[in-house]
């Protein structure tokens, strides 16, 4: 073993160590070595690149990185969301990148729950996407430590569509989009892309690879046996990147995939993958094309109860969440054009999060679950009832002066729930970018004497519009059905009408 240092093809005036051992990690083209201090690893290709293959190095690691770099939110994406290379270097004719190492949430802590043989290892997305390894009769099932609950894959969502919504800001493409390609720590609600040396550069670098199987889109297959050169051929872009995201997001959260069903195509089975991820794909829940729906019985006993689409429906995700599938699996799936950007699926998550309810079943796998507006809410995953009432405030923003429309944005109440100023004024924009200070809730929800109240923090200008009161500092109003409170008096500030549901449980 030894320290071995090598210079910057950047700036030679840069050098970097690592330790040079007999057996490094070997990933699918690179052999990883880690520096002396374990902050950074030294990813050298096993292959030797071309001209245009170094020329992408150099333009990911000295002209996007700086990008990044001096943009807003640029901690959250270089210490959160990317591993992004920093750095190329050579040594004896091989190329490498420099990648900080991965952080420490991103490794297993515990082995399965039959043994350690995933102790230590990375938590790559592959692990929690499928149904087996979360089902309690599986061999090599997770801990239960590390599953995290249903919120957890919302808000890692929400992070993959941000870090999706930058590249294409930056004119970038993915191209290999996929669970392998993505660490996500459940118990933090963290997720980090990794393996980003490959990103597409419309007009310089095309894509080298034509994805994941899972996660390629439809076109793409479907022309697959065209030459590169072929004005017919689809490679990866932008626009495939947008299914990617959507079969990704819908995998975190329903653990199935939305494109492999039960239609045949063809008896051979190689044929048969090609036809139904490609050109005849069909989205497993079509409402009214019901022929790729699953059949139970081919289905592994693991994969259930994910697999049942009767039980859990993708429905269960909530309305933005049900209008963005069917964008991206209906109308989208064969028409690139017509799928949602990342940022309208970062948009309909975080109005989701809005609708999540907690589960009264302590034992419940999965803690939560998106109020479906009806009369009899409960649980989907353990059918456990809703008790007692159920607040929701929907949300209005004043169009013209007295003039209130619907923001089409509800926040349901539970106990302990919080109120931030982006649910208070419109102004204030839940992103990546958003300001600490707005960060701190404002006020929060609880159920108090029997009645629900809104506690008031910080909110200068809350008035009870029904009761033509002001709402101080420190003090509470009662949620009653039907009530109108003005949250700020504030330019952009939002009305909220109470609702009382399950009034008779």
């Amino acid at each position: 073993m030894s320290i071995i240092t090598v210079k910057s093809v950047n700036d030679p005036s840069k050098s970097y160590q690592y330790t040079d051992t007999d057996s490094p990690m070997r990933g699918g083209m690179k052999d990883v070595y880690f520096s002396p201090d374990k902050s950074y690893v030294i990813a050298f290709f096993r292959d030797q690149l071309d001209d245009n293959q170094k020329e992408r190095l150099k333009r990911i690691t000295n002209y996007y990185l700086p990008q990044i770099q001096n943009k807003d939110a640029a901690d959250y994406f270089l210490d959160e969301i990317f591993r992004w290379p920093s750095d190329v270097v050579e040594h004896k004719g091989m190329t490498g990148i420099i990648v900080p190492t991965y952080k420490g949430k991103f490794f297993f802590k515990q082995g399965s729950e039959t043994g350690d043989t995933i102790k230590g290892k990375e938590k790559n997305g592959k692990w929690f996407a499928g149904a087996k390894f979360r089902n309690e009769q599986y061999p090599l099932r997770l801990a239960k430590s590390e599953l995290g609950n249903w919120l957890s894959y919302f808000q890692i969502a929400i992070h993959i569509a941000r870090g999706v919504k930058k590249l294409h800001a930056m004119g970038l493409a993915h191209s290999d989009l996929s669970y392998n390609n993505i660490l996500i720590d459940p118990v933090e609600k963290a997720a980090c892309m990794i393996d980003l040396d490959g990103l597409v550069v419309p007009g310089l670098f095309p894509a080298e690879v034509i994805g994941t199987a899972e996660f390629i889109a439809p076109e793409v297959l479907a022309t697959k046996q065209l030459d590169k050169s072929d004005p017919g051929r689809i490679l990866p872009s932008r626009l495939t990147d947008l299914h990617a995201l959507p079969v990704l997001i819908y995998m975190f959260l329903l653990h199935r995939h939305p494109l492999k069903g039960g239609k045949v195509h063809d008896l051979d089975t190689d044929k048969d993958d090609l036809l139904s991820m490609g050109e005849k794909a069909l989205f497993i829940e079509h409402p009214t094309d019901h022929s790729n729906r699953p059949k139970i019985d081919r289905f592994s006993k693991w994969d259930l109860p994910w697999a049942d689409i009767d039980k859990l429906p993708y429905t269960i995700t909530g309305p933005y969440l049900t209008e963005m599938f069917n964008r991206a699996f209906i109308e989208g799936l064969h028409d690139p054009m017509q799928r949602p950007p990342a940022e309208a699926w970062e948009q309909a998550l975080l109005k989701t999060v809005d609708l999540i309810q907690q589960c009264t079943n302590s034992s419940c796998s999965q803690q939560w679950y998106v109020f479906d507006n009806s009369t009899k809410p409960q649980c989907p995953f353990c059918k456990t009832p809703h008790t007692g009432t159920l607040p929701m405030l929907d949300f209005y923003y004043e169009f013209s002066p007295g003039v209130w429309k619907p923001e089409n944005q509800r926040l349901m109440v539970y106990n302990n729930q919080y109120v931030f100023n982006w649910h208070v004024n419109r102004n204030v924009i839940r992103n990546e970018k958003l300001d600490p200070k707005d960060k701190k809730p404002i006020g929060y929800f609880t159920f108090y004497e029997g009645k629900w109240v809104l506690v008031n923090q910080k909110l200068e200008s809350l008035k009870d519009l029904t009761e033509n009161k002001e709402i101080p500092v420190n003090s509470m109003v009662e949620l009653t059905d039907g009530k109108k409170l003005l949250l700020s008096s504030e330019e952009g500030g939002k009305l909220a009408l109470i609702t009382i549901t399950n009034k008779n449980n």
